[in-house]
Order: C-alpha cells, then structure tokens, then sequence
C-alpha cells in the first residue's frame, strides 16, 4: 500500500515519467549512467515510506546498473496504480 501523500506519490511519477521516457530511447551510455545517478540520488532523498513500498524491501531497488531500466518501468507502473487508486 503506498503512503497516503499522494503529491509525494505525482511527483515521484513525474520525475520517473520524465527520466524513463529519455532513457529508453538513449543511445549514449554517458546519459544513461547520468540518469540512473540522478534516480538513485531521488531516491535516497525520498519519502523512506514511499521508497519502501515501491522496492518491496530489496535496497538495491533503482540504486544499481544491472537491473535499473526495468526497476524503473516497475516503479512507474506501482506509480501509475497509487495514482489511479487515489
């Protein structure tokens, strides 16, 4: 369940959105390491409680390279789900 502070919630889908959306379609390695710095210092900096419920407890959630692109359509779709449950 996440956390009830749901423009916590819109703004982490929005900044998430944004950054999927670039590094999906990147051909450059530069800008994809630089995107996975930027979501992985977002992520230290958020709310824990939301964190907790996107990463189910794995720490490593959207802070790592091997699994980060599809860590991050993973948090988009818990994202997208809060947001149309609210």
């Amino acid at each position: 369940m996440m956390p009830s502070d749901k423009s916590a919630v819109e703004q982490a889908y929005a900044f998430f959105h944004q950054k999927e959306r670039v590094y999906a379609h990147s051909t450059s390695e530069a800008e994809k390491d630089h995107i996975e710095e930027t979501i992985a210092a977002y992520v230290n900096a958020m709310s824990p409680a939301l964190y907790a419920c996107l990463s189910e407890g794995d720490n490593s959630y959207l802070r790592e390279h091997p699994a980060f692109g599809e860590q991050l359509k993973d948090a988009l779709r818990k994202l997208e789900q809060a947001l149309a449950e609210s």
